[in-house]
């Protein structure tokens, strides 16, 4: 192909102030097109601004702080242009007379949330590709001469979290009716996925949903959201470079890693129970405590396939020098409840004071998780989180054989 012939590299603006929502946009946006410029902002004011960027294509919420979708179509249509830019409008007003306000400016379509993803790559499709047309994109090249520690500090604040371990498309279509999807089906075959149930609950709990409390479980978060936003969201995981770990090395690492997050969150669930404490909560502060170490597995996985090297000592080290900090990167960066937080962090060590029944039944199971074949049992029970709980040696033996 020569350079006359180089398909031209679409610029397209998304604004939308739900930070998820963003994501699932950019995200679904570079599945179709994974050379397109993006600009994207959760503000009208910011918007506005980057029309001067003149954007090949405008995916624009209605409901937007500062200046709404509305105003900004309105001065799209305004400015003047060879050819009108294309403009999807997403908003949560789909009543008649909201349609029909946007109608005068020629919105290229007016879609209400929560929205049909499949629909809305399909307009994507016609939108940016010629009939036929494929694009293939590489995988961004190392900066020259960076080192691997840099490049993992570098990502530890961007990271996407860790790999999908959870068959999802399968998990939807078991979960997916005539009447609807079923969020009990869904919920059991996505429990055991610590990414899946991370974002959900950081989903569930962000400035659109803030409501009624804060989420602390899947389940909670899958309500919380509905069947729909809740599908999107867990299909636009999929859309991520990287979702799946597919190193093979890696890939024993994040077994590890996945067998002791279920192993804590089980005993977890079975102390909360013996304690008549909140069973899913604890179950979910275990299952969510790894999160960093996989993460930061991810992250090696993008820089092989970047071009950078990469041998079995150097994950070792990376792990043990960046997996904590990975985690508390993306707990605090996606603003999972404090309480959630605090259960999690106690499953490592128990802080000063007074300690709580949940902080102590995650601290015991932490141990138990983390028990090799040859460790003592005696010794858990001798231990100050198995005397504060009165749990003695003959329940952590009967504990260890289920």
């Amino acid at each position: 192909m020569t350079a006359e012939q180089k398909p031209v590299v679409p610029r397209v603006l998304i604004a939308e102030a739900e930070p998820w929502m963003r994501d699932l946009l950019s995200q679904l946006l570079l599945s179709v097109r994974c050379d397109a410029v993006l600009d994207v902002c959760g503000d009208g004011r910011q918007a506005l601004a980057l029309l001067d960027q003149q954007p090949d294509l405008i995916i624009a919420a209605r409901e937007l702080p500062g200046i709404d979708g509305l105003d900004l179509l309105r001065n799209v249509r305004l400015r003047p242009a060879a050819a009108p830019v294309p403009f999807i409008m997403l908003s949560d007003r789909g009543d008649i007379a909201s349609v029909r306000e946007a109608l005068p400016y020629h919105p290229t379509a007016y879609l209400t949330k929560p929205l049909n993803m499949e629909t809305l790559k399909q307009r994507l499709h016609d939108l940016l590709l010629e009939v036929g047309q494929e694009v293939a994109c590489e995988i961004p090249a190392l900066t020259p001469g960076i080192q691997l520690p840099r490049y993992l500090e570098h990502r530890r604040e961007h990271s996407d979290g860790g790999p999908l371990l959870a068959d999802v498309h399968t998990a939807v279509k078991r979960s997916l009716h005539p009447q609807g999807l079923n969020l009990k089906l869904l919920e059991e075959d996505l429990r055991k996925d610590p990414q899946i149930t991370a974002v959900l609950i950081a989903a569930a709990n962000s400035a659109a949903h803030h409501r009624d409390g804060a989420v602390q479980t899947l389940m909670q978060a899958l309500n919380k959201l509905g069947a729909t936003q809740s599908m999107n969201l867990v299909l636009g995981l999929t859309l991520k470079r990287s979702a799946k770990l597919s190193d093979p090395d890696l890939g024993v690492h994040a077994e590890r890693f996945w067998q002791q997050s279920l192993h804590t969150a089980e005993y977890a669930r079975t102390f909360a129970r013996l304690l008549e404490l909140d069973q899913e909560r604890c179950y979910c502060a275990g299952l969510l405590h790894c999160l960093g170490d996989l993460a930061l597995l991810r992250a090696l996985q993008e820089w092989k396939l970047a071009g950078g090297a990469l041998e079995a000592a150097q994950v070792s080290q990376s792990l043990a020098d960046f997996g904590a900090a990975y985690g508390s990167a993306l707990r605090t960066r996606w603003r999972l409840p404090l309480e959630l937080r605090e259960l999690i962090a106690s499953i490592y060590q128990l802080g000063g004071g007074v300690y709580s029944r949940e902080a102590l039944a995650m601290n015991l199971a932490g141990q138990l998780a983390r028990m090799k074949p040859e460790d003592s049992l005696e010794l858990i029970a001798k231990g100050k989180t198995a005397r504060l709980l009165k749990v003695g040696l003959p329940e952590l033996v009967r504990l260890r054989r289920v």
